[in-house]
């Protein structure tokens, strides 16, 4: 039994270097994130570096609890704190009677990859994500290539919070070279491109920036590097390609460099953004469609996950109806998705925030944004004749938003989206319209994705990783409605004093 950890500790005193500081709203659905925060930040810390230890002496726990092999696989992020963050999990998993093989600065598909690479039980990936510099986290899992679910993030907070960590004997600690460079011989293997297809490969200065352009070369692509320099103040724009910022800086270097598309890496690897050779910023969802089309017509597998996040056209498209594709919708997130990947036996899972998660025979299961750069040049160099605005332009028409995020305390957004679900339920219950349109369906699986009549639909949902909820709006017909769609949703959220502005508007 080992201290239970404290949810508040006030930083720069004696309390916050003596004891373990977690704050239980840090364990989310499907991984770990805290605010660590640092010196000139006015926020106080969700977690220190005996909290860190806590965790890793948890989680060997919880490996010994599920009876795998206590190997672990484990790396960091490009920030200026990832490394040390990373060492104190090392120390607790090494109390718990785990063999940590340490395999450096990483992307989190790395660490997936090592899994298999090194024939490693578990994985830890030190990683904040596209989270904001200040923000830490852990993405964690014991089955390759999943990772931890909604069950394994509750027993480990449980065992965290509540003191229950073990120490065992025979943890041990060794540093592995030579990963990165089978991880990049991996994604690259049998891959060459039949012309040199001109690519902005953005990074916004985070880790992927240390691998992407090296791989985009090595199958033939000409590289523009933009941002790849690694810089943990990240100068130019947090590395994150659903954020506008970092897209019209991908607009701007494609445009300038004549170049056939932009692909945009967010800080830890696992995605992949896309700008057009017009310079159109596109949704990740659309490009799925664009992939899943492409796909569907080279593989005989043509079942598909995507989340509730993205566009109705995978199940609307002509092409896709015409090629026999399948597509289910399920949960956002990174695990939900994989995992349902993994039970259908699915090609490739979509999520709208630019997860992809490529099955065999073109990926190993996990969300990759090297892989996913792979497929899309891949898709390109296809279609000779095509440009990438070509593709773009064969779609069907939509009018989409950007995921949109206001503000709402992880101690609350649970209970808004359950009052936020009556409300929609109730009303299409008693057939009130919106904008003179019935709501045909009702989708609860992951917060609530209301349809109407003409196949324009909202989602309002809580973020599974920050205290924001998630907002998007689709319609097939016009601006109009989907302006309308997105109205009512204000309406709806405008009586929650829990939520915030939002951070974008149409």
């Amino acid at each position: 039994m080992s201290r239970a950890p404290h949810s508040r500790t006030q930083p720069n005193s004696y309390a916050f270097e003596t004891e373990p500081l977690v704050k239980p709203t840090g364990f989310r659905e499907y991984d770990a994130r805290w605010w660590f925060g640092g010196p000139g930040h006015d926020k106080d810390p969700e977690l220190n570096l005996y909290g860190v230890r806590a965790l890793g002496e948890g989680l060997g726990t919880l490996m010994h609890e599920r009876g795998v092999d206590p190997v672990i696989a484990v790396g960091h992020d490009f920030r200026h704190y990832s490394l040390s963050i990373k060492m104190s999990l090392i120390a607790g998993l090494m109390s718990a009677g785990i063999k940590v093989l340490d395999i450096g600065l990483a992307l989190s598909p790395m660490a997936y990859f090592a899994q298999f690479h090194l024939k490693a039980a578990g994985v830890a990936m030190v990683t904040a994500s596209h989270n904001s510099n200040g923000w830490t986290g852990v993405k964690m899992g014991i089955e390759a290539p999943l990772t931890f679910g909604p069950d394994e993030m509750a027993r480990l907070k449980e065992i965290v919070l509540g003191g229950q960590e073990e120490a065992r004997p025979g943890g041990s600690y060794e540093f592995v070279d030579g990963v990165r460079e089978a991880y990049l011989d991996d994604v690259a293997k049998g891959v060459k491109l039949s012309r040199p297809i001109k690519v902005v490969a953005a990074c916004g200065n985070g880790t992927a920036g240390a691998f992407a352009p090296e791989l985009l070369r090595r199958i033939g692509a000409d590289v523009v590097a933009v941002e790849c320099d690694l810089d943990y103040t990240f100068p130019n724009y947090n590395p994150n390609p659903e954020s506008l910022q970092m897209l019209h800086a991908m607009r701007d270097s494609v445009l300038e460099h004549g170049a056939d598309v932009a692909l945009g890496f967010d800080g830890d690897g696992d995605r992949c953004g896309v700008v057009d050779n017009e310079g159109e910023e596109l949704f990740a969802d659309k490009v799925g469609v664009m992939l899943a089309r492409d796909l569907s017509a080279v593989h005989d597998n043509k079942q598909f996950v995507v989340d509730v996040k993205s566009t109705g056209l995978y199940h609307t498209d002509p092409v896709l109806k015409a090629n026999g594709a399948k597509t289910d919708y399920y949960k956002t997130g990174h695990s939900y998705i994989k995992r349902r990947v993994h039970e259908l036996g699915a090609l490739v899972g979509f999520e709208k925030s630019g997860h992809y998660f490529f099955n065999a025979p073109i990926g190993r299961g996990y969300d990759c944004g090297l892989v996913s750069a792979v497929a899309i040049l891949q898709m390109l160099d296809r279609n000779p004749d095509k440009t990438f605005a070509d593709l773009r332009r064969e779609l069907p028409t939509t009018y989409g938003s950007p995921t949109m995020s206001p503000h709402c305390a992880d101690e609350d957004k649970y209970g808004v989206i359950e009052r936020i679900i009556a409300d929609v339920q109730a009303d299409a219950e008693a057939g009130k319209t919106v904008m003179d349109q019935a709501v045909i369906d009702v989708n609860t699986v992951n917060g609530v994705r209301y349809t109407l009549e003409d196949g324009s639909w909202g989602l309002i949902r809580a973020s599974s990783n920050t205290p924001n909820l998630v907002v998007v709006v689709e319609s097939p017909t016009s601006e109009a409605i989907r302006n309308g769609l997105f109205a009512d949703i204000q309406r709806r959220l405008s009586g929650f004093t829990e939520v915030g502005a939002f951070d974008q508007t149409l």
